[in-house]
């Protein structure tokens, strides 16, 4: 609200208090209310009611995202994986590193799934260790479907130079205005 008085507060039980860059990489809203934490360093999705009571988990090792999906289940990614988790903890879809070993995958830490059924998936690469060399650089982005066949891969690090992936917000996806258009309101 306007007022800039802090309407609600929930304190969440962390693995290390001594670092906040390790706690959470990502909290979302569910559209039944409760929310949905990634807990990177329990290694953990939590799902929390509206006064912050713990009403569902499962392990997820090194978990990056978590997102509710439309028919109940969790999408996770994270240490290499993305997961598809039903509500009695069970993995149901499964997409690794080592389902396409040639993309040479860092770090999966964003994957959304597609209205079409596909799911995108963001590989954030470390250039701190040097620079990516555009012939064999890995990719930003990947789309593949349930059966994992790759249906495109975003490979940009020259002209123009995208350079390494966190988060891809999606603007033409069901449920997202049609009057946003690249990241602003028209």
């Amino acid at each position: 609200m306007a007022s800039g008085q802090r309407e609600k507060e929930i304190i969440l039980t962390v693995g290390n208090t001594n670092s906040t860059h390790g706690q959470f990489r990502h909290a979302r809203l569910t559209d039944t209310g409760t929310y949905l934490v990634a807990h990177m360093d329990l290694g953990k999705i939590v799902e929390y009611d509206e006064n912050g009571k713990a009403i569902w988990s499962v392990a997820v090792p090194r978990v990056w995202a978590a997102t509710r999906l439309k028919n109940g289940n969790t999408l996770s990614s994270g240490a290499g994986e993305v997961r598809e988790i039903n509500p009695a903890g069970e993995t149901v879809w499964q997409f690794s590193t080592a389902d396409m070993p040639d993309y040479k995958f860092k770090s999966i830490q964003i994957a959304s799934r597609l209205s079409n059924g596909n799911t995108l998936i963001n590989n954030w690469v470390n250039q701190w260790n040097g620079p990516i060399d555009p012939v064999i650089a890995p990719p930003q982005a990947i789309e593949v479907t349930p059966d994992k066949k790759v249906v495109w891969v975003l490979r940009s690090w020259t002209n123009p130079a995208l350079g390494p992936s966190t988060t891809i917000q999606l603007l033409n996806e069901p449920g997202v205005p049609e009057d946003v258009h690249f990241g602003r309101v028209r």
